[in-house]
């Protein structure tokens, strides 16, 4: 029955916010990372207005993850078995997920930047620039790591599966080696996003697990940043 009174509307939405966040994992990680923006920007104290642009696109986003609940919701209700016009409704409707984050993304890193690229300058200053002769032993390091840690856990072959992923490490090295010579945040933020493309991919085909990967990731970052400290101190 329709609520009559505000007092049951306002349940009847928590609820539905509480459902979709209790059955889809997307909305989940929606949260995390609004919490994860709005407790950044707290402690960067941004601007009253940056703040609320910040809200007004996570809000959107959130948004738009309800609608796409509701519309999943009413085609599986329609249509229980597959049809392909039901199929492209769900598409459209995570299309506009996808496009809502994608637009809160750029607004993030637009507000965002000013304040953590200098915090992001300071690091690289504290680790100091790399070397070329660094950077390839860094990967030579990173590569024969690898390779004994597969062998002692007897787990893989050198380029697919096991402890940790290969590419992951790898990949991490070079992003980690790219940051420390350009010294420029924008660049060290593509890098990054490479690398971790480069291990998403490795999820996606299932040849390594998220455990896998993690680890494969803090390997080839720890590895050349190691290295990069002791060729600074060797200069």
């Amino acid at each position: 029955m329709k609520p009559t009174r505000f007092i049951d509307s306002v349940n009847c939405a928590i609820e539905g916010i509480l459902y979709t966040a209790r059955t889809q994992k997307h909305m989940r990680r929606h949260f995390l990372a609004a919490l994860a923006v709005l407790c950044a920007a707290l402690f960067l104290r941004v601007s009253p207005v940056e703040f609320m642009l910040l809200a007004l696109a996570i809000s959107f986003v959130l948004f738009a993850e309800l609608l796409n609940t509701a519309i999943e919701v009413v085609v599986d209700m329609i249509s229980p078995q597959f049809h392909p016009m039901a199929k492209v409704a769900k598409d459209v409707a995570a299309g506009a997920v996808l496009v809502a984050a994608f637009g809160t993304a750029v607004m993030g890193y637009l507000v965002l930047a000013k304040y953590l690229f200098p915090l992001q300058k300071g690091a690289f200053a504290m680790v100091g620039p790399g070397s070329e002769m660094g950077t390839v032993v860094s990967v030579i390091l990173v590569l024969i790591a690898v390779i004994v840690m597969k062998a002692l856990t007897g787990r893989g072959t050198p380029l697919s599966g096991g402890v940790p992923s290969g590419h992951s490490a790898v990949a991490f090295s070079i992003a980690t080696s790219v940051s420390l010579n350009t010294q420029d945040p924008l660049v060290s933020l593509l890098s990054v996003i490479l690398a971790v493309m480069v291990s998403h991919s490795r999820l996606l085909l299932r040849i390594h697990t998220l455990r896998e990967v993690v680890f494969g990731a803090l390997t080839g970052t720890a590895v050349t940043v190691g290295v990069t400290l002791l060729f600074r101190g060797l200069r």
